[in-house]
């Protein structure tokens, strides 16, 4: 499901970890570490991403699920499960 916007579309965690894995591999060299990504992959530790990759991530997470991400929760953004569970509740929030 490679969809330029995932608007209403109910999803389950493991979907919403796919589409990371589509949204970081640009990003990452770290083949090995991309293939096995799970809840507890870090950015910068495991798949080696900057900083400034990480904010263009953000960017590409907003537009990829229609959510906007404000300061606060983007610095909470450093594992998989820290992002699923912000894009979890933000698209909870836009729903509402």
């Amino acid at each position: 499901m490679h969809v330029s916007s995932l608007r209403n579309t109910i999803m389950s965690k493991e979907e919403i970890i796919a589409e990371l894995k589509n949204i970081i591999t640009p990003y990452s060299e770290e083949t090995i570490a991309l293939q096995s990504i799970d809840d507890e992959t870090d950015f910068l530790k495991d798949l080696k991403i900057n900083s400034a990759n990480l904010v263009d991530i953000v960017l590409d997470i907003e537009d990829r699920f229609n959510i906007e991400i404000d300061n606060d929760s983007m610095a909470k953004m450093l594992t998989v499960k820290a992002t699923v569970d912000i894009i979890e509740n933000k698209r909870q929030e836009n729903a509402g």
